[in-house]
């Protein structure tokens, strides 16, 4: 049964990675964010809207790589605890292959299907 285990040092790496280039991406990313300055002076009314779908899109972006940030560190606690690849819901042990496509899910395949459902 040791061998169905999951490799923790594998995952850690592959998490840290992937938070990082969160974080990377994240720091390029915020000033795509900032408001958009309505002067009509400066630029157009086409422009403006252009510059408002480009700043809600990066808005929600952020969101976005916010809450995969918080499933990363939930995940690297979850390894430090010894509870990582092994389903929240469940108790089953996580598919590896949906550890090597997702590190960071919480859920089997199954109890992931069923929580979309619901």
């Amino acid at each position: 049964m040791a061998e169905d285990k999951p490799d923790l040092e594998h995952y850690r790496r592959s998490l840290l990675e992937l938070r990082k280039t969160l974080t990377d991406v994240g720091a390029t990313g915020d000033e795509a964010a900032a408001t958009v300055e309505l002067d009509q002076t400066r630029q157009g009314r086409l422009s403006r809207m252009d510059a408002m779908q480009a700043q809600a899109m990066s808005v929600e972006a952020k969101r976005r790589r916010e809450l995969q940030l918080q499933r990363v560190g939930a995940a690297l606690v979850r390894i430090d605890k010894g509870e990582f690849g092994w389903c929240l819901d469940c108790g089953e042990l996580i598919d590896p292959r949906r550890l090597e496509h997702d590190p960071a899910a919480a859920l089997c395949i199954g109890c992931a299907e069923e929580a979309e459902q619901t």
